[in-house]
């Protein structure tokens, strides 16, 4: 018997599952180990902070460009699959090659295919989901488990067959994506009313609120970035092994799934409400990076780790929630594209090569003090957007369109 939902065979929706956990162990694999595989083949710690700070900076332009076909198409699938295809087959060339300048070469184009990945995920979803009974994290939480999963499972592989050989456990989960991503809506089947026009979509970034978001959130993000980046070598250096990095990972990940499911449940669709969460949110970052600065071993930090859940996730969630209510519909992609940048474009540009400096030259502790300062500015920031939007925007058609989010 053929069932559907909104439309779409609920078979779909099973593979968007499995798509996310599957897409996410990947990209864990290689977010956690590349770092290490560089560090294997003798590359200097800010040499690795410049060379992972490409991927941001080609993000810069391939996330708008793709989040713009995907809207202007309606087929966030056909994105999905020309941009895993590409990114599986560029990164062969970067495995074949010890050479740091054809290395860092070959990763540019890698991240032209890469970076969007994140960001067309979250739209499909949202976009398969909207009229519907389905909330966003229900489908989110898939790819946290994927994460968690893979990286704790797959760090003693690494450990076991070598660092050198990261290409079996890379190459295998993204073939094993690109197989489901042929089995996904296509994101183009959701209610969504308004059309696609070249003026519409320039307006996305003249929404003030918006960019607000953007704009405080690049001060949240960074430390993240910094600590995403650095994290394994940190864990290295304080004599932990693959599987420990491996284990830190999935302590950064395992509880974002009932993170997710709780926020899905009591986190009210209202735009006042959710930037008052980005506040305390970015509050426990400080903490968190604060005790890091204080971590005196590789064990340590996978406690700290588990903190991830809580900062990482709900501002995520929370901040993917608020995108969806302040950008229109036919242009959500390019709005996630835009809020995507905050977490990992020009976020990741500043840790990539400022991060890689103070690793180097201050020193882990010094670094993740900063870290806690910066982005308790990011925490006063939200509050300063708090009262701002109250007076000058109003809620009220925001507020209306709420009700049409995750429904």
């Amino acid at each position: 018997m053929s069932e559907s939902t909104g439309g779409i065979h609920r078979n779909a929706y099973l593979m968007l599952k499995v798509f996310n956990f599957v897409l996410y162990g990947a990209l864990a694999i290689f977010g956690t180990f590349f770092a290490l595989y560089l560090r294997n083949l003798g590359v200097s710690n800010i040499a690795i902070g410049a060379i992972l700070a490409g991927g941001p900076v080609v993000s810069l332009i391939a996330n708008p460009f793709w989040a713009y076909w995907a809207d202007r198409l309606r087929n966030n699938r056909l994105i999905l699959i020309i941009t895993l295809t590409a990114a599986l087959i560029v990164m062969q060339f970067v495995f074949l090659t010890n050479n740091e300048p054809v290395i860092y070469g070959t990763l540019l184009a890698f991240f032209l295919f890469q970076s969007p990945l994140y960001t067309q995920s979250n739209s499909l979803i949202l976009n398969s989901i909207q009229g519907t009974g389905l909330k966003f994290g229900a489908f989110r939480l898939w790819g946290s488990l994927g994460w968690a999963l893979s990286a704790a499972a797959f760090g003693p592989v690494i450990g076991w067959i070598g660092i050198n050989r990261l290409w079996i456990v890379f190459d295998a989960m993204m073939l094993l994506a690109l197989v489901f991503a042929f089995l996904l809506p296509t994101g183009g089947e959701g209610k969504r009313k308004d059309v696609f026009s070249n003026s519409g979509y320039r307006q996305v970034f003249v929404n003030r609120p918006f960019m607000l978001l953007v704009l405080i959130g690049i001060l949240v993000s960074v430390p993240n970035s910094v600590n995403n980046t650095f994290v394994a070598i940190y864990i290295s250096d304080l004599g932990g092994s693959a599987s420990i990095v491996g284990w830190s990972i999935f302590a950064t990940a395992i509880l974002e799934a009932p993170v997710f499911l709780l926020l899905d449940r009591f986190l009210k669709p209202s735009p006042h409400k959710m930037i008052a969460w980005m506040v305390v949110v970015s509050g426990l970052y400080s903490l968190r990076w604060l005790l890091m600065s204080s971590v005196e071993t590789a064990g340590g930090i996978v406690w700290i780790q588990l903190m991830h859940c809580v900062t990482f996730g709900a501002y995520y969630y929370i901040g993917t929630q608020l995108t969806s209510l302040l950008v229109p519909d036919s242009f959500r992609s390019t709005g996630q594209a835009v809020y995507g940048l905050t977490w990992g474009g020009i976020s990741g540009v500043i840790a990539g090569l400022a991060g890689g400096w103070m690793f180097e030259y201050l020193g882990p502790v010094t670094l993740y003090r900063i870290s806690s300062l910066v982005t308790l500015m990011g925490a006063f920031g939200f509050l300063f957007m708090l009262g701002l939007t109250r007076k000058s925007f109003g809620d009220s058609a925001l507020e209306s369109k709420a009700g049409t989010v995750g429904k």
